[in-house]
């Protein structure tokens, strides 16, 4: 039995506390999984996990041993990737999480690209808006918007994403074309709300480097940004969304622009992953790919310094808990 799969199969039932959410994330039987455990013990002669009908937990033998083995592991990825053509090695399942709207109108046509460079990589896309729990749902790296205050996870920079507030022709030929932030006030407005907190995401313009928040009247919210789109497209009120997005439905004559010379503050876009679990060469390659996508995109901009008084809470996008 190999020492690092054994090695690997351990890290992985101390970071999600299941041998069962193991063995899924590793693509192996649990019973494979829990004899890798079983023989590591009898090799050190010490107790690393104590196991219970519902519960599994780490010894304090089986911390320090963690903490040893991540080293490891990691050194050894970085030393075969150093060292092997990684576009022909690397195999295996890759689990990511990415918002809706990004997922479908800048990942999922760029994957034809990702796969003709890591053909043998099997790609599991989940296309969300939710919180999303890296550890105990075994998911590799999520794409999010949003500041990022979890310090147990690591950001990559990825980029901003402008914004653009947007109606359909039929709202503004029945309300009105809006003339300034104050006439916001009086329309209706399409919000995003969080998963997390339940409240909904302002309006928010930049007015001389200060943010301006408009909430308006609660009347629609939606916790799926491709929902408010519609429901923008319906004429169903005022919807504030990526600005690559409101430019495809305008192109489409579906949307129009509102206040287009008052600036909007811009979103910063992460890929995230837990900063105390082992990285395989796979996680790496497609955070490297995903950062080549995105600095190619005409979609996000490069980073921007953040608006004086900007809320740490804005992350219209951002839905990541661990």
């Amino acid at each position: 039995m190999d020492r690092f799969d054994t090695m690997l199969a351990f890290t992985r039932v101390v970071e999600l506390s299941s041998f069962t959410k193991a063995a899924v994330s590793l693509n192996l039987p649990k019973a494979t999984v829990s004899a890798q455990v079983l023989s590591l013990e009898k090799r050190l002669r010490v107790k690393l996990l104590h196991r219970t009908t519902r519960h599994v937990s780490v010894t304090a033998d089986g911390a320090a041993y963690y903490e040893r083995a991540i080293r490891l592991l990691t050194e050894l990825d970085e030393t075969e990737a150093s060292i092997t053509n990684a576009t022909t090695t690397l195999k295996g399942r890759l689990r990511v999480d990415v918002p809706g709207s990004i997922g479908q109108r800048i990942l999922i046509p760029a994957l034809d690209a990702f796969f003709a460079r890591y053909p043998e990589i099997e790609l599991e896309v989940g296309c969300t808006d939710r919180p999303v729990d890296l550890l105990h749902e075994g998911i590799d790296c999520v794409i999010r918007g949003g500041e990022v205050v979890d310090e147990s996870l690591i950001a990559r920079r990825l980029g901003d994403m402008p914004l653009a507030t947007c109606a359909s022709p039929a709202y503004i030929a029945k309300y009105g074309m809006p003339a300034s932030i104050a006439d916001l006030e009086r329309h209706r407005l399409v919000h995003m709300f969080s998963s997390r907190t339940g409240k909904n995401f302002t309006f928010d313009f930049l007015v001389n480097g200060e943010i301006i928040p408009i909430l308006g009247r609660q009347y629609l919210s939606f916790n799926d940004l491709e929902a408010c789109v519609a429901a923008g497209i319906a004429g169903l009120g005022l919807v504030q969304m990526p600005l690559f997005m409101a430019q495809e439905e305008a192109a489409e004559g579906k949307l129009v622009m509102v206040l287009p010379d008052i600036e909007i503050d811009t979103v910063p876009l992460h890929v995230l992953y837990l900063q105390n679990r082992h990285l395989s060469t796979k996680v790496r390659a497609f955070v490297e790919w995903v950062a080549e996508l995105m600095a190619s995109s005409t979609y996000v901009l490069p980073r921007v310094a953040p608006a004086p008084g900007l809320p740490q809470d804005r992350s219209r996008l951002l839905q990541v808990s661990v």
